[in-house]
């Protein structure tokens, strides 16, 4: 079995308060990938509150971004339409990775070993070069015997020099990227 491991596509990493033409741009690709994946889909959703400016991150990035129920936390329409019809999990996280996201996955694992082996998880999303790197970079951790891969026709960094950054640090901890 395969698992998609959609991060953080939410509007304001898209078109808000933090978004990038490159993040505009795989869209239509991460919603055709979900569409298309023969497996299971699981989601992640950055969560601030409103003391986030008081926060270490809110200190080191003072942009009011993802603030729970606002617009800007939505995952974009057309993905959270493709999660309720899949009835998928979503992972809310207060920082880059997402310890419930990995736990999750280390548990189905063990839990359907004997039905079926998890062969690879795949991470498609935002930001590659934070928050898709360090949750591809947990689930390496405790899931070491599974392939881990990243779409990185599907992902996009905060630049796309940080984005092709990413990408070859992934690779030296043997995360496949896909082209």
């Amino acid at each position: 079995m395969k698992i998609l491991a959609v991060i953080d596509m939410q509007k304001d990493f898209i078109d808000g308060s933090l978004g990038t033409g490159e993040a505009v741009s795989i869209l239509p690709k991460v919603a055709e990938k979900i569409a298309r994946f023969d497996g299971m889909v699981v989601y992640t959703r950055d969560t601030h509150d409103e003391n986030y400016p008081d926060t270490l991150e809110g200190r080191k990035l003072p942009v009011r971004h993802c603030i729970r129920n606002t617009d800007g936390w939505r995952l974009a329409p057309e993905i959270e339409e493709l999660r309720k019809a899949g009835n998928s999990p979503v992972f809310d996280k207060e920082t880059f990775g997402s310890m419930e996201l990995a736990k999750f996955l280390r548990t189905y694992a063990a839990e359907h070993a004997l039905q079926e082996e998890l062969t690879e998880v795949e991470f498609v999303g935002l930001c590659t070069d934070i928050c898709v790197i360090t949750n591809a970079l947990l689930v390496r951790t405790v899931l070491p015997q599974t392939e881990i891969s990243v779409d990185a026709s599907c992902c996009a960094g905060v630049t796309p020099e940080s984005h092709r950054n990413a990408l070859e640090a992934m690779k030296m901890c043997q995360i496949t990227i896909k082209e």
